[in-house]
């Protein structure tokens, strides 16, 4: 009896991985709307007007992509690093598409 049960779940199983196989007649077409880097340059940054908070620098906003579109990240304050200089996050372009470049504390 039990033998029975095992063909029969061996024969299922055999069945079901016949099932997930694609055919080509059931093979679908995804298109990627958006998807990867830009193809048009980011806008003009906006202008944050910030008071000065002592003891504090303030990081700009920058463009960000967001797959379809830009989007716009506000700046923030943070604590200086002696001997460090903030370089700003930057767009460049490669090729036919635009680059984005992660702004970084450097010497």
């Amino acid at each position: 009896m039990w033998m029975r049960k095992l063909a029969l779940t061996t024969a299922l199983g055999i069945a079901g991985l016949g099932v997930m196989v694609s055919t080509p007649a059931s093979a679908g077409v995804v298109v990627g709307v958006g998807v990867g880097l830009p193809v048009f340059a980011p806008p003009a940054p906006i202008v944050e007007r910030v008071a000065v908070r002592p003891g504090h620098v303030w990081i700009p906003g920058y463009w960000r992509w967001g797959g379809v579109r830009y989007v716009w990240v506000g700046g923030y304050w943070t604590h200086p690093r002696p001997g460090y200089r903030w370089y700003p996050p930057r767009w460049t372009g490669c090729g036919p598409r635009w680059c984005y470049h992660h702004g970084y504390w450097g010497r």
